[in-house]
């Protein structure tokens, strides 16, 4: 569905040119919900803008729907534009036109009749849940309510593609949830493919299939969010992650346990499971099997799309040979094990 080669992009700066995104390739298949995350400053808003060609590329192509986008002339670009839709921040709705108005604007300046419109327009409401606010003004709806006429905007032209940018990060945790889901409702009953662009790693979590992490204009890990969560490879995806699952031990409890691992010998471990996997007494198993001692520091069971996830981190002792095998045949069971401190 969409398709992103080797696409970098440079502006011109008092001190020189940045470069805001550097050879980012990303495949998004068809009815996916994709997140692209990262800091502030990361490029992700200039990469979804690339996406529609809001901001042209300085090099590369952008591929959606099998059409390359940097290629076509202006008049075929606006056409392709119709099946990409698009959600902001701030809502952007013009205050005196009603919720009705807003949503029908788009395909006013198409040139869409009127019974038409209506006919488009008042299921939108539905689907977004505003049929009783269609003839408010955008002063007399909420943050919430007014992301949803942004939505139900967006929708109007039946797209194939909704891009969205930081469209939950101005709205209370309630309601980003509620938004969120509409989000998920509408990409399984449209099939519509949906790229999120965030900061936040709550987001990803609770809407997107698959996750890429930016850093400096470069893509530095992707792949499913449940493998991101149950891994993380790079140290700002680490960083991001902290938000929602604990990485790190305590600064308090690290230096009780580094005062505890120096009298003696010890390794201290994160186990990260899945699935079933959070189900099964995987750790008592492994103390019978080899006679170790397990302390469990902190943890935590979440879900991730449905599907369970585990991350605990524990203090192992015992004969360090048995705490290797024990390494090892965690792993086999599927168990995600990384050594944090290893102190004799």
């Amino acid at each position: 569905m969409i398709e992103i080669r080797n696409v970098s992009q440079r502006f011109a700066g008092p001190q020189g040119w940045i470069e805001a995104l550097h050879n980012v390739n990303l495949t998004i298949p068809p009815g996916e919900v994709f997140g692209i995350i990262g800091r502030s400053g990361a490029g992700k808003s200039t990469l979804v803008r690339t996406i529609n060609l809001l901001t042209r590329p300085t090099e590369g192509d952008i591929v959606v729907n099998g059409r390359t986008l940097t290629s076509l002339s202006s008049a075929q670009l606006r056409e392709a534009r119709r099946e990409i839709g698009m959600i902001f921040q701030h809502f952007n709705l013009l205050s005196s036109r009603t919720v009705f108005d807003n949503v029908a604007l788009p395909l006013e300046l198409a040139g869409v009749k009127r019974a038409e419109i209506e006919a488009t327009v008042l299921p939108l409401l539905e689907l977004v849940g505003l049929s009783a606010q269609k003839d408010r003004y955008p002063s007399q709806i909420s943050g919430g309510q007014k992301q949803r006429v942004g939505i139900a905007r967006a929708l109007a032209s039946k797209p194939k593609v909704l891009l969205s940018d930081e469209a939950t990060s101005a709205l209370d945790p309630e309601t980003t949830r509620a938004i969120l889901d509409l989000l998920r409702k509408i990409n399984r009953e449209l099939n519509l493919t949906i790229v999120m662009i965030t900061h936040q790693m709550e987001v990803i979590k609770q809407v997107c299939d698959r996750v890429a992490v930016l850093d400096a204009g470069r893509v530095v890990e992707s792949g499913p969010v449940i493998d991101v969560f149950l891994q993380p490879r790079h140290e700002v995806t680490r960083a991001l992650l902290g938000d929602v699952i604990a990485q790190e031990l305590p600064p308090a409890l690290k230096a009780r346990v580094a005062e505890h691992l120096a009298k003696g010998s010890g390794h201290l471990l994160r186990l990260a499971f899945k699935g079933t996997g959070v189900d099964q007494p995987v750790l008592s198993e492994t103390i019978r099997r080899f006679e170790l001692d397990f302390n469990i520091l902190h943890g935590q069971i979440d879900e991730i799309q449905g599907q369970a996830f585990g991350s605990l981190a524990v203090l192992a002792g015992g004969d360090p040979v048995k705490v290797a095998q024990a390494m090892a045949w965690l792993r086999e069971q599927g168990v995600v094990v990384e050594e944090l401190s290893h102190v004799e």
